[in-house]
């Protein structure tokens, strides 16, 4: 139990560091980066990238609840299943933003002969690929989370 409480504490800890580090990004990194942009470049960018961390923040802020419900003894529950959907939906939503995006850049880049370079796309794409797993890895999970919720509901019937 002891070592439970030191995980969900440091987890807890991390979460804090990513949020700050993710409002810093969002409020000083990222405008900054982008203020040498033409207008239209800009604000799309900018629009695309604070949609992608607010997707991030809404996820930190789900494990939070979830680690509460840990640490009450209720994590095999309906409530759990709540914030894990929400985490499967804001990832989506987070990732469908993120490739639409990448998809548009792509675009402008094939289609400016000057800009036609191989790299950034390809970067792009695995970018892309890379931001579904974690998404896909959610809803495997969700589907084991429901299983050992009615695993336990069934145990209970029996005791």
């Amino acid at each position: 139990m002891l070592r439970a409480r030191w995980s969900v504490l440091l987890l807890r800890v991390v979460l804090v560091l990513a949020a700050l580090w993710l409002g810093v990004l969002a409020v000083l990194s990222i405008p900054g980066e982008l203020a040498d942009e033409a207008p239209p470049f800009r604000i799309a960018a900018q629009a695309v990238l604070t949609i992608a961390i607010v997707a991030v923040l809404v996820v930190i802020v789900c494990i939070w609840r979830l680690l509460t419900l840990v640490q009450r003894d209720r994590i095999f529950s309906e409530a759990s299943m709540r914030w894990v959907d929400v985490i499967v939906w804001a990832l989506a939503g987070g990732w469908a933003v993120f490739a639409g995006g990448a998809a548009v850049l792509v675009g402008v880049i094939y289609f400016t002969p000057s800009l036609r370079d191989p790299g950034i796309p390809m970067v792009l794409f695995g970018l892309v690929v890379l931001s579904a797993l974690p998404a896909l890895l959610m809803l495997v999970m969700r589907g084991l989370l429901r299983q050992a919720i009615d695993d336990r509901a069934e145990l209970e019937e029996v005791i």
